[in-house]
């Protein structure tokens, strides 16, 4: 079985790995110590990306069917949670990259115009696949993100756009959660009464609180006003659609309400796995969101209100990506409308049965 002929040297390649990092600044004739720097820590990008997009395919692959197998739920959470792992080194990269001074950049940088990291088409990929839509991206130079990349990406950029996202396969796997109608018990209006009870109690604190000055209290009632608008909303499907087209939510009306019963019922034992799904994928958004804010800080720390090498406004492009290339912002806002532990409504016994997990012995005790 051993053959003794695999070494670590040519399993890894090591020799094209290390025949990768072509300085043009070396080319040019004036080499600047920090491009192998500039380009190692780009290269190691370019994997992780390699090795995310392979987790998330096997993700995707699961949720593929008219059903997910049940036996499969933990290592999907695993496989994200890979993902997130991952994400926490791609921040710190950026620690890396920020030992190099704007004047040790400057040195190489207009050698490097018109790339750019935009122009990463594994991390376009990992976009789509995520469920970034074109309509929601920001133009890039007035342009569409695509038009960036190589003539010859566009077409499988294209293909990877028209499959199913993980967002498409989290929404049909939230639409098909059971317990979302309850026999006996009508759940959704006593939790209706409960939130709206919590918002319009906060607006009379607001109303009576002595040191918010008339600004400030407007400020806040407008907020309340509109958060308690659209919690109701969740419970007029006409209301929902009309918020949803709005760019309010992104989940349909039946996976709204899935997702929120998993968090309000997270400790269920049928309930835990799907929470945890839930939980990973906000983390997977917050890694992504984290890291585009760091790239952007280190952008103005380098080049300040200079354009990007591949002309974009730079910082301000970046910055704006930040808060605009969200996937799960449906979970994020549902917190809004969550309520103490003691004020949640008590689930029918038959209903806790049905999430629990009840076991009996051969006598039937």
């Amino acid at each position: 079985m051993f053959s003794g002929k695999m070494n670590y040297h040519d399993y890894l390649q090591i020799d094209k790995l290390l025949s990768c990092q072509k300085l043009e600044s070396q080319v040019q004739g004036k080499p600047a110590h920090d491009e192998m720097l500039f380009i190692v820590v780009h290269q190691v990008y370019e994997l992780w990306f390699k090795l995310i997009l392979t987790e998330i395919d096997s993700v995707l692959k699961i949720f593929a069917g008219d059903r997910v197998d049940e036996t499969l739920m933990d290592l999907i959470v695993s496989r994200l949670q890979r993902i997130v792992s991952i994400q926490k080194l791609l921040v710190d990269q950026v620690d890396v990259m920020e030992t190099m001074t704007p004047l040790d950049f400057l040195e190489f940088r207009d050698l490097l115009i018109p790339a750019s990291g935009f122009q990463s088409l594994q991390f376009r990929q990992l976009e789509a696949k995520l469920g970034l839509k074109r309509d929601q991206r920001l133009k890039y130079n007035q342009a569409d993100f695509d038009q960036s990349l190589k003539p010859e990406q566009r077409p499988g950029m294209k293909s990877t756009e028209g499959e199913p996202s993980l967002f498409d396969r989290v929404e049909q796997w939230l639409e098909r959660t059971p317990f979302l109608k309850m026999r006996g018990f009508d759940f959704w209006q006593v939790y209706k009464k409960t939130v709206e009870d919590s918002l319009t109690n906060d607006l009379k604190i607001i109303e009576q609180n002595p040191s918010l000055g008339p600004e400030d209290r407007k400020r806040n009632q407008t907020l309340l006003e509109g958060s308690l608008k659209s919690f109701r909303s969740l419970f007029d499907e006409g209301s929902y659609q009309q918020s949803r087209q709005g760019g309010d939510w992104r989940l349909s009306y039946k996976a709204i309400h899935a997702a929120l019963l998993i968090q309000l019922y997270r400790d269920q034992p049928a309930l835990q796995l799907p929470f945890r799904l839930l939980t990973a994928l906000m983390d997977l958004d917050e890694g992504f969101t984290t890291w585009r804010y760091r790239h952007a800080l280190m952008a103005k720390r380098m080049l300040g209100s200079k354009v990007g090498t591949g002309g974009s406004s730079g910082y301000q492009y970046l910055r704006d990506a930040t808060d605009k290339h969200k996937i799960f912002q449906d979970l994020f806002q549902l917190t809004t409308f969550f309520v103490p532990r003691s004020k949640i409504p008590v689930l029918p016994q038959e209903v806790q049965r049905e999430l629990g997990f009840f076991y009996s012995n051969s006598a039937g005790k």
